[in-house]
C-alpha cells in the first residue's frame, strides 16, 4: 500500500519555515513505529529538515531532488516526479510505502495513495503550508475517526482515510 502519513492543525496546516508546527511525542512515536522497516518517500526539503539532513534510520529513504547534481548518502535519490512515482510503485509492490512530505509531495501523490494516516491537532499552528481538506474531498472517506487524546497539553486524534478513486501508477 501507499500511505500518506502526517499531522495537521485545525486549518489543515502542516508546516512553517520547513519544519513541523508542534512537538507531539505521541504522534512522533506513532510515526516512528508505523514507518520503521518500510520505505518512506519525500521531497528534498523534507530530508534537509531532518537533524543533520540525514535520512531516517531503519527505513528506505526515497528522495525526489529536482536538481540532478543533488544526491544524498543513504537514500534512493531520483530526479523527476515520474521516476519518483515509479520508485514508489516498485517498493509498494513488496511492502508499504509512506509519503512523508512536504506539502508539494503530498499534493502530487494524493491521487495515488491507498490511505492517509492523518493526526488531527486541535490547535492553530500558524502554518505557511497546508494539506488538502481531505474531509471535503469526495475521493476520500474517513474509516477511523480516532479518539481524542492529549499529547502533552494538545488534543490530537489519529484518523485514517481510504482513497475510493485511487489512480494507478503506470
Amino acid at each position: 500500500m501507499i500511505i500518506s502519513i502526517l499531522n495537521c492543525d485545525i486549518n489543515y496546516g502542516i508546516g512553517k519555515k520547513n519544519g513541523l508546527l508542534f512537538n507531539l511525542p505521541l504522534d512522533m512515536k506513532f510515526f516512528r513505529e508505523t514507518t520503521k522497516g518500510h520505505a518512506v518517500c519525500m521531497g528534498e526539503n523534507t530530508l534537509l529538515s531532518f537533524p543533520g539532513s540525514k535520512p531516517l534510520k531503519n527505513r528506505t529513504n526515497i528522495v525526489l531532488a529536482q536538481d540532478p547534481t543533488h544526491n544524498y548518502e543513504g537514500t534512493v535519490c531520483v530526479h523527476s516526479f515520474e521516476e519518483f512515482l515509479k520508485c514508489i510503485n516498485d517498493y509498494g509492490k513488496e511492502d508499504d510505502v509512506f509519503v512523508i512530505g512536504g506539502a508539494s509531495i503530498y499534493r502530487q501523490t494524493l491521487p495515488y495513495v491507498d490511505m492517509v494516516y492523518l493526526t488531527k491537532v486541535n490547535k492553530d499552528g500558524g502554518a505557511e503550508v497546508f494539506f488538502d481538506r481531505i474531509d471535503e474531498n469526495p475521493s476520500f472517506v474517513c474509516i477511523d475517526e480516532g479518539t481524542p487524546i492529549m499529547d502533552g497539553d494538545i488534543e490530537i486524534r489519529f484518523t485514517k482515510y481510504k482513497n475510493l478513486n485511487k489512480k494507478e501508477i503506470i
